[in-house]
C-alpha cells in the first residue's frame, strides 16, 4: 500500500469518527430528537390539538394539496409540542422557522417530533417540497404568546 493511500484511509477513519462524535453530542448535550416514522398509527384524517399534561399538547396535522390543516395553532410560552404529520395525497415538506424541525410529511405514513416553543413569537411553517401549482401558498404559523389559557387552532379563532 503506497504511503498516500495508508494517509487517505486514515483521514477518513478518523472523519467517521469526528462525525459519529459530532451525531452523539448532538444527541446527548444538545438533547436533539431525530424524527421517526411510526408505523403501528393509522394515518388520521383530521387535525386535532389538545392537551396532555401541564405544557405539554399533542398536535395531529395533515398536509394536502395546498394546505396545513390547522395552518393558525396559538400556544402559551413554554409548550412542548408532541407533533405527528401526515399527508393525505402527495409528498410534501414541513419546516418551522427558527426551530430544528424538518419533516416529510409522507402519505399513509406518519412522522414524529417534539418542538419546544420556550420564547414568544410568531413562528411561519411551510412546506419545502414542491408539491403543484399552488405550492407557495401552502403555510401556516404558530403563534405563541405570554398567558394564554387555551390553546387554539384556526377552526377556535
Amino acid at each position: 500500500m503506497d504511503k498516500s493511500e495508508k494517509i487517505a484511509f486514515t483521514l477518513s477513519g478518523l472523519l467517521l469518527v469526528v462525525f459519529f462524535g459530532a451525531i452523539m453530542y448532538a444527541a446527548v448535550a444538545k438533547d436533539i430528537d431525530v424524527p421517526t416514522c411510526i408505523t403501528d398509527m393509522d394515518p388520521f384524517e383530521r387535525d386535532t390539538l389538545f392537551q396532555t399534561g401541564p405544557d405539554t399538547y399533542e398536535l395531529q396535522m395533515v398536509a394536502r394539496m395546498w394546505a396545513f390543516q390547522p395552518s393558525t395553532v396559538r400556544l402559551p410560552v413554554g409548550s412542548k409540542v408532541d407533533l405527528y404529520l401526515t399527508s393525505q395525497d402527495i409528498i410534501h415538506g414541513f419546516k418551522i422557522e427558527e426551530h430544528n424541525v424538518n419533516l416529510m410529511a409522507i402519505p399513509g405514513a406518519i412522522n414524529y417530533l417534539r418542538v419546544n416553543f420556550n420564547k414568544p413569537g410568531e413562528f411561519l411553517f411551510a412546506c419545502h417540497e414542491f408539491c403543484g401549482a399552488a405550492h407557495h401558498t401552502m403555510a401556516g404559523r404558530f403563534i405563541i404568546e405570554e398567558g394564554l389559557d387555551e390553546p387554539e387552532t384556526e377552526e377556535d379563532i
